[in-house]
């Protein structure tokens, strides 16, 4: 109880912190006059009251985090920060016409914050803007991780953050500090990611982009989030240009944001393209593109421009987790959406906005993979696991094979639930892997444009927790069921 009570005390921290958030959409329904303003600021003063009340009554709860609470408290967080965007969202849907179930409204903002981008809503044209710039500002939130926000202010509140920043950090490398401090390392990332973020919406601006259009879809493309303020997605604006910005700044936002961190304080930008795990996750999303972009032209689906154009934005799309369309891809020749599918699981890297299993645990099994051939040959011989010039510990190597183990048995327990609720079973394997993986889209009944509205609560939280699992990397919620992590 104590453990929870030291957890509690700082998820009271990061409701505060998270409560500010509400600012944004406060102003932008003044500044537009919408009438939800009242909903903004009801919401933000009672998230930050709950906080605060929790803070306040355990204030004497301040011994330094431990790895566990780390865990707890990142599992605690990706569940009840949702509730909190909830409040906002559910009163202003309300406000307008849109009676959802809280069922419907946690989804959403699940949705949002895990960057997964699926959604129930339909008619998101119609929603008041500042409704629409709370749902695609939930994702820009929830990209780089609120919790690695909070670890610039914690430590000014006399809580420690690097046991936050192993739980949260994605990957299975996670205590290397770029740093001295962690309070500095959290600054670097959320400057670089802010630096991009303001690029990305001036290059769509200038593409031919509204303002706030700008803005929201910068949102939605920087977290690889895919979540858009049209119900058409981004085949709304019908722009090659703009398909190709948003290319490009999906490939920065799938790439480790600490390389960009690093060359910055260094200005050494060549190590960028030295790292293996970059190289690979660019490589991938070049080829498999072109490999589509072949496929749509030799089936005779497009004109070999269009079949690079569509082909190249959707393999980006797709495989980076975010999820933009501009057409119907799930209904091209199968083996494609099937192909993106699964490459969304690895075309991200660690360190990115992005879901799925990561390329540098792809790259690390492949690797291991060619040590035990070897020693099919050469039983006796010594070779390590080495990645980017530095040999991989066996630790990490029983980390990833586990993570692999307990990913595979997640997709199959959640795909079995789907299926006991009647689920065809393509667009179960489908809404399972775009869940876990935060993608959002996929082949099945479920493709572009249709929503998930149409689903029945239980197939919903079984989503739902696909997302949570895959958000918190699967292991981290395991480990919290396991009898071992409880004992003193």
């Amino acid at each position: 109880m104590r453990d929870l009570a030291i957890v509690a005390r700082v998820l009271g921290m990061l409701l505060c912190i998270f409560s500010a958030g509400l600012l944004l959409p406060l102003a932008i329904s003044i500044a537009w006059n919408d009438g939800l303003w009242r909903i903004y600021a009801f919401s933000g003063l009672t998230i930050a009251a709950v906080g605060g009340g929790l803070w306040w009554w355990l204030r004497r709860q301040s011994r330094d985090l431990l790895p566990r609470h780390g865990v707890i408290l990142a599992t605690l967080s990706w569940v009840m920060l949702p509730l909190a965007a909830a409040l906002p969202l559910w009163l202003a849907l309300t406000f307008v016409g849109h009676m959802l179930t809280f069922t419907h409204v946690y989804f959403e903002a699940v949705s949002a914050l895990t960057t997964t981008g699926a959604t129930v809503i339909r008619g998101v044209d119609l929603l008041p803007l500042s409704l629409n710039v709370w749902r695609t500002f939930l994702q820009w939130i929830g990209g780089m991780g609120i919790l690695i926000m909070a670890m610039a202010v914690l430590p000014m509140l006399g809580v420690g953050g690097s046991q936050l920043f192993r739980a949260e950090a994605a990957g299975p490398i996670k205590d290397a500090k770029l740093t001295p401090r962690i309070t500095e390392t959290a600054n670097g990332m959320w400057g670089v990611y802010v630096a991009i973020s303001s690029a990305c919406a001036l290059a769509f601006w200038a593409g031919g982009m509204r303002p706030m259009d700008a803005l929201m879809h910068t949102f939605a493309t920087m977290s690889l989030g895919g979540l858009s303020s049209h119900d058409a997605g981004f085949a709304w604006f019908h722009s090659p240009l703009l398909e190709a910005i948003a290319a490009v700044f999906m490939v920065l936002a799938s790439c480790n944001f600490t390389l960009y961190f690093v060359a910055l304080r260094r200005r050494k930008w060549r190590g960028l393209w030295r790292d293996p795990e970059a190289r690979a996750t660019v490589g991938v999303l070049l080829g498999a593109g072109l490999l589509v972009s072949f496929i749509l032209w030799a089936k005779g689906v497009y004109a070999p421009l269009q079949a690079l154009r569509y082909g190249m934005f959707h393999t980006v799309s797709v495989a980076t987790t975010t999820g933009f369309a501009s057409v119907d891809y799930p209904h091209w020749p199968v083996f494609v959406p099937v192909f993106l599918l699964l490459l969304s699981g690895v075309a991200t890297s660690a360190g990115s906005t992005g879901g799925g299993i990561k390329m540098v645990r792809m790259l690390i099994l492949v690797k291991q993979a060619r040590r035990e051939l070897t020693r099919l040959v050469h039983p006796h011989a010594a070779q390590p696991v080495v990645l980017g010039g530095s040999v991989v510990d066996n630790r990490m190597i029983f980390s990833v094979l586990a993570f692999m183990l307990v990913y595979g048995a997640t997709v199959f327990v959640l795909c079995m639930a789907l299926l006991l609720a009647d689920v065809e079973p393509l667009t179960a394997f489908s809404m399972v892997v775009s869940s876990v993986n935060c993608t959002g889209t996929g082949p099945g009944a479920l493709g572009v444009g249709v929503g998930y509205g149409q689903l029945t609560d239980f197939q919903i939280w079984v989503c739902t927790l696909g997302m949570l699992l895959g958000r918190l990397e699967i292991l981290s919620f395991i480990a919290l069921l396991s009898p071992a992590f409880w004992r003193r």
